[in-house]
């Protein structure tokens, strides 16, 4: 597993800019380490925190599952007007990551890449990790990484991503034109902005949060740490 960077700035500034991305209006999104829009279900210990928040939130679904046995440092919003206004900002949001035109990279699976910033998708409008993939802000901790997946993200089991050249985990940024599936004792990082629905499956770790603007987030034995 990579060294994550701690960084707060999203708790102040929720709306991102830097010289190495687009402006994107996070809002009250932030504050989120899980947001869903039918349900949120999770089985085993799951465990949210994060100095940005480790709130968890359902609108306009009222069914949260398995939540006796997730460990948050947040709160829990579901069906009330907070969870409303993260879901319309999680729009705002998503609409801002597809606006910068994308680098299209010749390899769905990312495994073995370094990537450095900026904005990236592929012809099949999928992303892959089966191994290791490194993601370089040479040098510049406000550079921003935006991956554009016109369908769906899918990481293998035991796969990583680690952070070098001083990138920020709160500063990635995955838009999903459908669903996210994050791989059994994976690690992941960056804001997943899914159109449908993330499934983290068991023992996934995420450094970042998890938001789905029209269905579920499936949780099981997960870590989530959104700085």
């Amino acid at each position: 597993v990579g060294v994550i960077a701690v960084a707060t700035s999203a708790i102040l500034i929720p709306t991102l800019t830097s010289a190495s991305g687009p402006t994107i209006r996070q809002g009250t999104t932030t504050t989120y380490g899980v947001l869903a829009a039918t349900t949120v279900t999770n089985t085993g210990v799951t465990t949210i925190s994060g100095s940005a928040g480790g709130d968890v939130g359902l609108s306009p679904g009222t069914s949260y599952t398995g939540s006796s046995t997730v460990t948050r440092s947040g709160v829990d919003h579901i069906a009330d007007a907070a969870a409303a206004i993260a879901q319309a900002d999680l729009t705002i949001a998503y609409g801002d990551l597809g606006v910068p035109t994308p680098t299209t990279l010749a390899a769905v699976d990312l495994a073995g890449q370094t990537i450095t910033p900026g904005t990236y998708s592929t012809a099949a409008g999928t992303f892959e990790n089966s191994g290791t993939l490194t993601l370089n802000a040479g040098g510049d901790p406000t550079a921003v990484f935006i991956f554009q997946a016109v369908s769906t993200v899918i990481t293998s089991t035991g796969s990583t991503m680690v952070l070098t050249g001083g990138a920020q985990a709160c500063n990635v940024f995955w838009r999903v034109g459908s669903s996210a599936t994050i791989g059994s004792g994976s690690t992941f990082v960056g804001h997943v902005y899914a159109q449908t629905s993330i499934t983290a499956v068991a023992g996934a770790t995420i450094f970042g949060n998890l938001l789905a603007r029209d269905a579920a987030v499936t949780l099981d034995n997960t870590t989530i740490v959104n700085n």
